[in-house]
């Protein structure tokens, strides 16, 4: 149950980082220019800080959409590799022969 749950919270930060993109793009673009005065700059960066957390990017992470799991992700599927071993012994993903030794 707890991996549904980590899947569910992944959505969610995906869902606050492209809601607040705009604004926390604004912000730094003010915080970096230095023609604006340090007061102003300050006030950009307490504004940037009272963001949510979870609305930056770096806050996202690759997960398995059928386990969760955050290791060994291959990208063009959005499966892990325990998954894929899985759905690939099964026959589930065209052109992918699983051998066994």
């Amino acid at each position: 149950m707890a991996k549904k749950s980590m899947i569910e919270r992944e959505k969610k930060r995906q869902r606050l980082v492209e809601k607040y993109a705009r604004k926390r793009a604004a912000l730094k673009e003010i915080i970096s220019d230095e023609s604006k005065p340090m007061e102003e700059r300050f006030r950009a960066s307490l504004k940037l800080a009272k963001l949510p957390r979870n609305s930056s990017a770096t806050r996202l992470h690759n997960r398995c959409q059928l386990t969760g799991r955050p290791h060994a992700y291959y990208r063009k599927l959005k499966v892990s590799r325990i998954a894929m071993r899985e759905l690939g012994s099964a026959g589930q993903i065209p052109g992918l022969v699983k051998s066994s030794w």
